[in-house]
């Protein structure tokens, strides 16, 4: 089954950006690369029950298997050593990418509290988009039951556009919420 996201980039969104962009060669327009989420869990020095936790909810949210991310150096301070498991990502392609943007769109971020749509700064410069998540409990597949620890997220949107615009243009055409001048 082809995702629905997948669909209107091809026929909807393609032709449109071709149009708006004046390019003939498609391959040339602005496509979605890779969505890599990452959850750091700063607390599992201490608990590793919180790791295995956030872990879980990566995997049910993502539908693959997250990769377990270690300290790169020592820290005295946050009492944190070289090699020690502090966080998990996962990075999404293919339909599993366009499965979870559509999620993420239709369902995640209108029931994130107060919001009042995405920051359109969270561009690094070449096209890509960063955005964080408070809790990962705004996502319907989390039992909220069996996740009493609330734990955000950061998720990039790696696509292959050059300039912000391009990238804007492009998840604006997906349905990103970002927010308007006037609020």
């Amino acid at each position: 089954m082809i995702p629905r996201l997948f669909e209107r980039y091809n026929e909807e969104l393609r032709p449109a950006l071709a149009e708006k962009l004046g390019r003939a060669n498609r391959l040339s327009l602005p496509r979605l690369e890779k969505i890599v989420v990452n959850m750091g869990v700063g607390r599992a020095t201490g608990d590793k029950k919180l790791l295995e936790e956030a872990t879980d909810a990566l995997r049910l949210i993502s539908g693959q298997k997250p990769i377990v991310t270690l300290a790169r150096k020592s820290v005295a301070g946050f009492r944190l050593r070289e090699g020690q498991a502090i966080g998990c990502k996962v990075t999404l392609r293919g339909r599993r990418m366009y499965e979870f943007l559509d999620r993420l769109i239709s369902l995640a971020l209108p029931r994130v509290r107060d919001f009042r749509g995405l920051n359109p700064k969270g561009f690094d410069g070449r096209g890509n988009y960063n955005m964080g998540l408070t809790e990962q409990l705004v996502f319907p597949e989390l039992n909220p039951d069996k996740y009493v620890h609330t734990q955000g997220m950061n998720i990039t949107i790696v696509t292959s556009a050059n300039q912000d615009n391009e990238g804007r243009e492009l998840l604006a055409g997906f349905g990103m919420p970002f927010q308007t001048d006037e609020q």
